[in-house]
């Protein structure tokens, strides 16, 4: 029996045993001091995994990008406008489908790229068509702190284009950085816990009360091991399974609650348009209150202008094309009641409510 002597209780030592939160450290990517430094894209396959695959990753990019880009644009230059009209990219493009793909591309990879086709004709060196190169086939090559030309894969061997042929842009580029910054590479831990909740969540929806413990009343491992594989077949093939009474009791598999998975699902789905910089209601319909939505729209704004001020920039100073994207509607100007007295759904005591004042008939 415990002797209960209150005297010989212990602490424990948590402060010296349980190392405190750590950041990771990370040093960013520069150039060599001397000769060329060749900057590659290895993990673009693996973030157009993440793209291709999974909706909850594509769907706050596509959104940003069609903000972005999607209203169109406007040209002053009527010989330029008519040339970007006639972009036909790998056959069946656009301008405007080049353009969407590129902004994708550089959210979703960090670095984006277009190729620059231009005429044959001496000294013309007019503007033909534009296409889109994919960053797992290009070597970006630096000397010093500049790019001084590009390479493209081409199957066979790396083709040289020169800077004036290749528009690159890139996506929060800091300090002095080789390249850009993904937006999935940057997110990655919680869309990982996104798509782990998702698939977790689907196996047990799948198996709906099959998950659980089955306590036998033997220890023959061949009755156990038959019992089992009944089991699984009932689950499998939806029907029901039998079993003499007496021998096994089925309990629960215990887990959270459907409603607290829910709550959990829900949370990093939102959290990952926050950390993607795109409100969810901007990208889809989520029951967001009327007054939610148009501060999202508000707080989205100066985002999808900064891409758009961006791109129009890497186009004017690497192409040549001086164009203007459209912007979305603005709720800018719809400002918030400036007094109580049209503000009809304001409940809390106001000045006027305490103030000795009378009407003059």
């Amino acid at each position: 029996m415990a002797a209960g002597n209150i005297s010989q209780a212990t602490t424990t030592n948590f402060t010296d045993n349980v190392p405190n939160f750590i950041v990771e450290s990370k040093n960013l990517d520069t150039s060599n001091a001397s000769g060329e430094t060749y900057v590659y894209f290895p993990k673009a396959p693996q973030h157009f995994g993440y793209y291709l695959n999974h909706p909850q990753v594509s769907s706050p990019i596509n959104s940003l990008a069609t903000w972005s880009v999607g209203r169109g644009w406007e040209c002053e230059d009527n010989q330029q406008k008519v040339t970007l009209e006639h972009v036909t990219g790998m056959g069946k493009d656009t301008f405007d489908t080049v353009i969407w793909n590129h902004e994708v591309v550089k959210l979703a990879c960090g670095d984006a790229f277009i190729e620059i086709i231009r005429s044959k004709v001496p000294l013309s060196k007019k503007i033909i068509n534009l296409i889109n190169v994919s960053p797992e086939r290009v070597k970006v090559v630096i000397l010093g702190t500049r790019i001084i030309r590009y390479e493209i894969w081409d199957g066979k061997g790396w083709k040289r284009k020169k800077t004036t042929n290749i528009i690159h842009s890139h996506n929060k580029r800091i300090g002095d950085q080789t390249h850009g910054t993904s937006l999935i590479e940057a997110n990655k831990k919680i869309i990982d816990a996104l798509l782990e909740a998702n698939d977790d969540e689907r196996t047990i929806k799948h198996r709906d009360k099959a998950l659980g413990i089955v306590k036998y009343k033997t220890n023959n491992a061949g009755k156990i091991s038959f019992a089992n594989s009944q089991i699984e077949n009932a689950v499998k093939n939806g029907e029901m399974v039998g079993i003499p009474e007496d021998t096994a009791e089925i309990l629960p598999y215990p887990s959270k609650s459907s409603e607290d998975r829910q709550n959990w699902l829900q949370y990093l789905e939102n959290l990952n348009y926050q950390t993607g910089g795109v409100p969810r209601a901007i990208a889809t319909s989520d029951g967001t209150s009327e007054v939610g939505g148009k501060m999202g729209h508000v707080i989205f704004e100066p985002v999808y202008a900064k891409e758009q001020r961006d791109l129009e920039q890497d186009l004017w100073n690497q192409a040549g094309i001086k164009i203007k994207f459209n912007r979305p509607p603005s709720l800018g100007g719809m400002m918030p009641a400036l007094d109580e007295s049209k503000n009809t759904g304001q409940v809390a005591i106001q000045p006027n409510d305490v103030e000795a004042s009378m009407t003059r008939e």
